[in-house]
């Protein structure tokens, strides 16, 4: 059965849309969805990014994504932001589709609106051990290759 997910997906430049379809964002979504959900999906510029991640974060960069989350339980309630240009330059870099990065960085920042985290070694480890296991479930890259 499916997890239960509320979306809002707003993309105010429509050279996204090709990369961001709704039931493809569902899927990605539910994939690393525990639980209900209720997120919002914003695509902005490098500009809003820059901004927010210079706000929440207090780093004056636009970033890949972001996550603001507001509930874990009994719902998880989030929104993921997430930088076009940032989203298309890493993905050129790595040589991947640019609908491939924004699955892997939709599972990324919907791990981070259950509680998962990266900052010490061991969080790392275990989220994106996480994060590989989705995504093979999703017939997606390995985002994190050795070596």
């Amino acid at each position: 059965m499916a997890v239960e997910l509320n979306l809002s997906l707003q993309q105010p430049d429509p050279r996204h849309r090709a990369h961001l379809p709704r039931h493809r964002v569902m899927r990605w979504l539910r994939a690393a969805l525990a639980g209900p959900a209720e997120i919002t999906v914003r695509i902005v510029d490098a500009e809003e990014g820059q901004a927010l991640n210079r706000e929440y974060r207090q780093r004056d960069y636009a970033t890949n994504v972001l996550t603001f989350d507001y509930q874990h339980e009994p719902v998880v309630v989030a929104d993921l932001v997430l930088c076009a240009p940032v989203v298309e330059r890493e993905a050129a870099e790595m040589g991947l589709p640019v609908a491939d990065h924004y699955a892997h960085l939709l599972v990324h920042g919907a791990l981070h609106a259950q509680g998962h985290d990266h900052e010490e070694d061991d969080e790392a480890e275990a989220m994106e051990a996480r994060e590989r296991e989705i995504l093979k479930g999703l017939g997606l890259h390995d985002p994190y290759p050795v070596g």
